[in-house]
């Protein structure tokens, strides 16, 4: 009898720091809202030519969080919110991709929400390198409307770069979306540097020379790297956890005579 096809769950997340499992009554007792870190992730889909699905952003992306979270020190508390699926993707190869008024206006309404809820520190946490300068203009629009102190971390940072002419680790990234998924991926249509992977315009794509690494391998690969960026990343979210507070509550008071 063959083994049950692995099944990823529809939200990859830490039970004790996902905010969605919380109730109204501890909120209203919650201690310390300006020091809890709110992280809100951004997760785009996208065929990335690594032969996985669309959803390996978001795989990586909340399985390394979800790492982080169970390993982090007992003194960083972290919220985290459900994954913001539907943000920017200029190329014909992304999906659910929306425009930038509209990308700009929900994080602001969830940034408003997270403000409204007496929280000061929020982390933007986002997988794809389409978003790294979409996410840097939200956190200083918002950083000004609401007073909040907005932190930026993207895969990039963490080792784990999707960018098809800057990345050096997208075999990486590849062996560890099939260690998370249990499946080995696809051959692209055209070999390992097929159509999605040249998709890019006239700019030099990276392909990936080396043929996929079967399942056994990918496992202990898979485990190493995975413990790699989750310890970028709590380094990272213990940076912010220890920066002051802004000051006069983040408002920008105006100049004395």
């Amino acid at each position: 009898m063959s083994s049950p096809t692995p099944v990823t769950p529809l939200c990859i997340a830490d039970d004790a720091t996902f905010w969605p499992w919380r109730r109204w009554p501890e909120f209203h007792r919650w201690p310390d809202r300006e020091r809890t870190l709110v992280v809100i992730p951004l997760a785009g889909s996208a065929d990335w030519g690594l032969g996985h699905p669309m959803d390996a952003e978001e795989i990586v992306l909340m399985s390394v969080l979800r790492e982080a979270s169970l390993q982090r020190p007992s003194d960083l508390t972290l919220l985290v919110l459900p994954p913001v699926r539907f943000v920017l993707g200029p190329d014909a190869g992304c999906a659910f991709a929306v425009d930038p008024p509209l990308a700009h206006g929900l994080l602001a309404e969830l940034l408003a929400s997270v403000s409204a809820s007496g929280f000061r520190k929020v982390v933007l946490y986002n997988s794809s390198p389409w978003n790294e300068e979409f996410i840097a203009a939200v956190a200083r629009d918002n950083r000004i409307a609401l007073g909040l102190q907005i932190f930026r971390i993207s895969l990039s940072g963490l080792g784990l770069d999707l960018h098809p002419t800057r990345s050096q680790t997208r075999g990486q990234f590849q062996t560890l979306v099939t260690a998370l998924t249990g499946r080995e991926p696809e051959t692209p249509a055209g070999g390992a540097a097929g159509p999605a992977a040249r998709r890019w315009g006239d700019e030099s794509v990276h392909p990936l020379l080396d043929a996929p690494v079967p399942l056994a391998v990918a496992r202990d690969a898979g485990a190493s790297l995975l413990a790699a960026a989750a310890g970028k990343l709590i380094g990272l979210l213990g940076e912010i956890d220890v920066r002051a507070p802004l000051a006069n509550g983040g408002k920008i008071l105006p100049e004395q005579p």
